[in-house]
C-alpha cells in the first residue's frame, strides 16, 4: 500500500470535502478521487459515502482513519530519527572508560555533551586500556578514555589535559600531614602497584618517577584499578604514587601529598580519548568535538 494514498485519505477524512482536501494536498480533484478509489479497491471495503451534497466516513473508514494516522505518524517518526542520527542529534554510543577517568575528564565531557545532545544515549563500559582498544578495533565500542600516549595501530587519539602524580599515604603515616614530600624519604617503604599490562604507560611513568628519585621500589600486591591501590594504602599495605584526580574519590584513611618539584620531572599520568577514524558517525563526531573542546579547533588528532 502506497503511503501517499494514506495521506490523501486522512486529509479527505478531515475535510470531508474533495475540493478543500485537494487544495490542501496541492492537487486537483480527479487524482484525489482516483487515489481514494484505488485505496478502497486495495482494502476491499468502502471508506467513504459521497453524494452530490456531502462526504462522510463509513464505520470502516472511521476505524481505518485511526490506524492510518498511526502509520503516517510512525513513518514521520522514522524519518525524523534517521535525519537526527545523520545530523548527530540522536543515536547511541558505547564508550569505554578506565576507573581513574571517572574522576578526570569524563564528568566534564558527559555533562557538556548531555546538555548539547540530550537525545544521544551513552552507555559507559569500564575496561582496561588494552581491552578498550581491542573493543574499538572490533567495533564493539565507538571510543574510549584510556591511559596511553600512543594509540594502537589504526586508531586515532586525542590527548587529555595532563594530570600529575601525588603520593598516597595512610593517614597515620608520619609524613601524611606535610605540605609536600621528597620521594627519596620513602625509599624504605613498600609501594603498592598495579599490573603493568592493565596500563603500561601509567605503570612506566610511576616506575620512571621512582627511578628518578633513586628508588628501586619494593612492591606489594598486583591490582588492576587505581581505586584498589588507594584502598590497600588505606589499610596499611604500603604507599603509592597515584593520579591527583583520585583525590575526588573521597576515600577515607588516606592522605594525598604533592611531590616536591625535584621529583616532578616524570610525575604525570597518561590520558587520552581514542576512536577508529574509519568508523566516525555523526553522534561520535559530536562527542569527539566535546572531548577536544573549543580550544582545540583546527588541531588534528594523533593517528597510528
Amino acid at each position: 500500500m502506497k503511503t501517499h494514498l494514506l495521506r490523501y485519505f486522512v486529509v479527505l477524512a478531515e475535510e470531508l470535502h474533495f475540493g478543500r482536501a485537494a487544495e490542501r494536498l496541492a492537487i486537483t480533484q480527479p487524482p484525489l478521487s482516483v487515489a481514494i478509489k484505488s485505496l478502497e479497491e486495495d482494502l476491499g471495503v468502502r471508506l467513504l459515502e459521497r453524494d452530490a451534497k456531502q462526504v462522510r466516513l463509513t464505520d470502516a473508514g472511521a476505524a481505518f482513519l485511526i490506524e492510518a494516522r498511526l502509520v503516517l505518524g510512525q513513518i514521520q517518526r522514522a524519518a525524523d530519527v534517521a535525519r537526527n542520527v545523520a545530523q548527530g542529534k540522536q543515536g547511541q554510543l558505547a564508550i569505554g572508560v578506565t576507573g581513574s577517568m571517572i574522576y578526570r575528564d569524563l564528568p566534564r565531557v558527559m555533562q557538556t555533551f548531555g546538555a548539547q545532545r540530550p537525545d544521544i544515549d551513552i552507555t559507559l563500559h569500564e575496561m582496561s586500556t588494552t581491552e578498550q582498544q581491542a573493543a574499538i578495533a572490533r567495533g564493539q565500542l565507538q571510543g574510549g578514555f584510556v591511559n596511553i600516549i600512543t594509540p594502537a595501530p589504526g586508531l586515532a587519539l586525542w590527548p587529555l589535559a595532563p594530570d600529575t602524580l601525588v603520593c598516597c599515604l595512610p593517614e597515620a603515616h608520619p609524613q601524611a600531614q606535610q605540605a609536600s614530600i621528597d620521594l627519596r624519604s620513602l625509599a624504605h617503604e613498600r609501594f603498592v602497584m598495579f599490573v603493568r599490562e592493565v596500563s603500561p604507560a601509567n605503570y612506566d611513568n610511576v616506575i620512571a618517577c621512582l627511578h628518578n628519585a633513586g628508588i628501586h621500589p619494593r612492591t606489594s600486591h598486583a591490582v588492576r584499578q587505581w581505586l584498589t591501590v588507594i584502598a590497600l594504602v588505606a589499610i596499611g599495605q604500603g604507599v603509592a604514587l597515584v593520579p591527583s584526580c583520585l583525590q575526588r574519590a573521597g576515600m577515607a584513611g588516606v592522605r594525598f601529598v604533592p611531590l616536591q618539584s625535584s621529583n616532578s620531572l616524570a610525575a604525570h599520568t597518561a590520558g587520552a580519548f581514542v576512536w577508529h577514524p574509519q568508523a566516525v558517525s555523526a553522534p561520535l563526531q559530536a562527542f569527539i568535538d566535546v572531548v577536544r573542546g573549543p580550544a582545540a579547533e583546527g588541531q588534528a588528532p594523533t593517528a597510528q
